[in-house]
Parts: C-alpha cells; sequence; structure tokens
C-alpha cells in the first residue's frame, strides 16, 4: 500500500500561506554606534574673542585691564573644563599681554600729568630769561617803603621795580611770585618789596592769563585751583584763584 506524498514533493513541513504575517527579525552583526556629541568649546571660543579685544584695547589704560583680566579668566576656566586648549590659551595669552601693556600706559600717563602739574607753562614775553626759581625763597616780609618822590627812590629800588614791571605785567606771574623771582635775580629783600607793592600790576587778570594757560594744557577743576594757589606753583591768592576760575571762559 503506497502512501501519497504531499503536492510540491519534499519535506513534510507545513509552508505558510500567503496570507500569514510573517515576522522579521533585526540582522546580527556590529552595529555602527551613534555619533558622540563634541566637547563643548564655548569658553574657549570667548577667551579668544576677549583676548582679541582685549590686546587691541591694551594702550587704552584701565580699560584695557579690566578686559584684559576677562580674557585671562575666561581662558583659566575653559583650560580647567577641558576645552579648546590652543584658543583658551592663545585668548588668555593676548589678555595677559593686554593687561600689562595697560598697567605701564597708565603708570606712563599718571607720571607725565604729575610732571606738567609741577612745571611752569612755556610763556615767553620777552627775551630777557627769567631768574631761576629757588626752593628756599624767603616769604616777603614788611618793610619801610621809601619816599614816593622820584628823587628820593635808591637805584636799586627803581631797577627793581622795572624788573617788576616785566614779570608782572610781561609773563602774567602773581605778586608773590615777582617778589621770588626779584629776590633770586639780585634784588635786596627790601627793594623787592617796594616793586611788588608799587608795580602797576593787575593780580587778578594775571591769575585769569595763567589759568587759561594752563587749561589748555588739559588741567581743570581743584588740580588747576592747587595750581593757582601753591608754593611750588603760581603762588596767587586763594580769592585770585578763584576769580580766575570764574572767568576762565571770558
Amino acid at each position: 500500500m503506497t502512501t501519497e506524498s504531499p503536492l510540491g514533493g519534499g519535506s513534510d513541513e507545513r509552508r505558510p500561506s500567503a496570507d500569514q504575517p510573517t515576522t522579521s527579525y533585526p540582522a546580527t552583526g556590529t552595529s555602527t554606534p551613534p555619533p558622540r556629541p563634541g566637547r563643548p568649546i564655548g569658553l574657549a571660543i570667548a577667551a579668544l574673542v576677549v583676548g582679541v579685544v582685549a590686546f587691541l584695547l591694551g594702550l587704552v589704560p584701565v580699560v584695557g585691564t579690566i578686559v584684559g583680566l576677562a580674557a585671562v579668566v575666561l581662558g583659566i576656566i575653559a583650560l580647567l573644563r577641558h576645552q579648546s586648549k590652543v584658543m583658551a590659551w592663545i585668548g588668555l595669552g593676548l589678555g595677559a599681554v593686554a593687561t600689562i601693556v595697560s598697567i605701564v600706559v597708565a603708570v606712563g600717563l599718571g607720571a607725565a600729568i604729575d610732571s606738567v602739574q609741577q612745571d611752569d607753562p612755556a610763556v615767553t614775553a620777552t627775551s630777557e630769561p627769567a631768574p631761576v626759581r629757588t626752593s628756599s625763597t624767603p616769604a616777603p616780609t614788611p618793610s619801610a617803603t621809601p619816599s614816593s618822590a622820584a628823587a628820593d627812590v635808591p637805584a636799586d629800588y627803581s631797577d627793581a621795580l622795572a624788573d617788576a614791571e616785566t614779570i608782572a605785567n610781561g609773563l602774567g606771574s602773581s605778586k608773590l611770585e615777582t617778589y621770588a623771582k626779584l629776590v633770586a635775580g639780585g634784588a635786596s629783600e627790601a627793594a623787592a618789596q617796594y616793586a611788588v607793592d608799587t608795580v602797576d600790576a593787575d593780580w587778578q587778570a594775571n591769575a585769569v592769563r595763567k589759568a587759561k594757560a594752563y587749561a589748555a594744557d588739559g588741567m581743570t577743576g581743584d588740580v588747576l585751583r592747587n595750581q593757582l594757589v601753591s608754593e611750588y606753583g603760581e603762588q596767587f591768592t586763594a580769592e585770585e584763584a578763584d576769580y580766575a576760575l570764574a572767568h576762565l571762559d571770558d
């Protein structure tokens, strides 16, 4: 007795019909891992940009120092967070250079301003050189004034008066400054005192003249007033200095 073989021959395994859903399985083998996110470099870029700006502003006092320090701080933080070392180091280096340059410029500028404050403005009214000022100039002391009659005025008094007119009206000096220059030029204290008491000079107008000369060099406010009244400056009285500041723009 023979057994009929299934249609199609071969294996007895039943085949799924075309309508039966099939299950798909993922392919085996090595799969490619997803790309890892890049390391953040925001602080390193910021350090580089701020460092370049600081380097350009290095010659500006205070501003260059502030921006330079900001670049240094950003560079250090970027290095600590393991961001781009190249950009972080460049920004840090530029910031450090800018900070040093800005500080040096500020110190030099301060020294230059201090030097200007201690020097007289270059004002030359006559070809005759002014007497050299000495630091130990004695303060004027009251003395007996000789008679105003020309015949009774000694020759050294007349010479001192002529020099006082040149110094006071030509150079715009204060009364005390004129006295000091007369004594430094060889006049006696009595002759110098007579000259500054007799000379026809407008001390307030001289104070305005000196104030305008210093203002043209950039000196203003209390610094200008101190220069006008200081014993190492122009030696005007406080009232004359205040008058000069009040009429500075006249």
